[in-house]
């Protein structure tokens, strides 16, 4: 009978034995006499003991009684504070933030410098931020906020907010096009070197026509960095595909260029991707609010950073 036991029957006692009689525990508790009265007897049914020793003018706990009440007291009193720093961690500006993002420049000057610019304002929010090109579950993998490029899956317990749309471009160095040629078509890929992140299949559009090809190219290099794929194309390694902002002074300065004229890459968006929950943490609202207001004032009107912005009322689930 014991898996029966109700906790505010527990309470209910712990209460009584605290004020010392049943009215002034039914007071505190806001319920009648009769009720307390009640949760006690049926207390004692389902543990088969004697709790309290009743008679018109006294009240004693049996040993079976204090020793259970000491028990529960100190239970009670764990359990209380743990409710109380549940509450205060939803209210209050403090606590863990555990953040996943793409790398490269977005990740690694972006995003890791607008979450030095949140800690600075809420030194007692710890950030942790990792960068990661693999799928992630933000429940499985205990991240609380993370920041992804591209198409994303759609479920009912996220929320994505596009930040901004992100140019994309299949780039060579000039040394690497007069050694080895300029593809014309992207089936011509297959016969070049290119220089891969995460993904290897490369769709493309073209200008004038409607019309959209994927291709899965030969990879003689791969890494998740951008800035590793930019410097290996600087050195006339191969062909990339990377965010325009990634280079944007070595395309300035003609030191990469465009492979092709007719066909390019559809944008992309970059998204910021949290928890459908009315109930979060205040650092976590306030982190997401910092992060559109950062993005909104700062990123989207930068000129050192080629970026289109896009409507923010775009809002998706996914």
């Amino acid at each position: 009978m014991i898996e029966h036991i109700q906790l505010a029957d527990l309470r209910t006692f712990v209460s009584i034995a605290e004020q010392g009689n049943f009215t002034k525990a039914a007071e505190k508790l806001q319920v009648s006499r009769s009720h307390v009265s009640r949760q006690i007897s049926q207390l004692e049914s389902q543990l088969g003991v004697t709790l309290l020793i009743r008679t018109t003018r006294t009240l004693k706990l049996t040993h079976e009684g204090q020793k259970l009440y000491q028990e529960c007291a100190n239970a009670f009193s764990f359990i209380n504070q743990a409710l109380l720093e549940a509450v205060e961690n939803t209210e209050t500006l403090s606590g863990d933030i555990f953040i996943d993002s793409v790398g490269g420049i977005i990740g690694e000057d972006i995003i890791a410098t607008m979450a030095h610019e949140f800690m600075k304002l809420h030194p007692n929010v710890h950030i942790h931020l990792d960068f990661s090109s693999h799928r992630i579950d933000l429940i499985m993998d205990d991240i609380d906020i993370a920041f992804r490029m591209g198409e994303l899956s759609k479920y009912e317990a996220f929320i994505a907010y596009p930040l901004m749309t992100i140019h994309m471009a299949t780039l060579a160095s000039p040394d690497y096009l007069q050694q080895y040629g300029r593809p014309i078509h992207p089936k011509d890929l297959i016969q070049h070197r290119c220089l891969t992140g995460s993904v290897n299949k490369w769709s493309f559009t073209n200008k004038t026509e409607d019309q959209v090809i994927n291709i899965t190219v030969p990879d003689v290099f791969r890494c998740k960095n951008g800035r590793v794929l930019v410097n290996g194309a600087l050195h006339g390694n191969g062909i990339i595909r990377v965010p325009t902002l990634y280079c944007t002074e070595e395309i300035k300065q003609q030191n990469l260029e465009e492979v092709f004229n007719d066909w390019h890459i559809p944008s992309v968006n970059l998204s910021l991707i949290y928890q459908r929950d009315k109930y979060q943490p205040k650092r976590f609202v306030e982190f997401i609010q910092f992060t559109k207001a950062y993005f909104k004032n700062h990123i989207n009107h930068d000129e050192k950073v080629i970026l289109t912005k896009i409507k923010t009322t775009d809002v998706i689930d996914i």
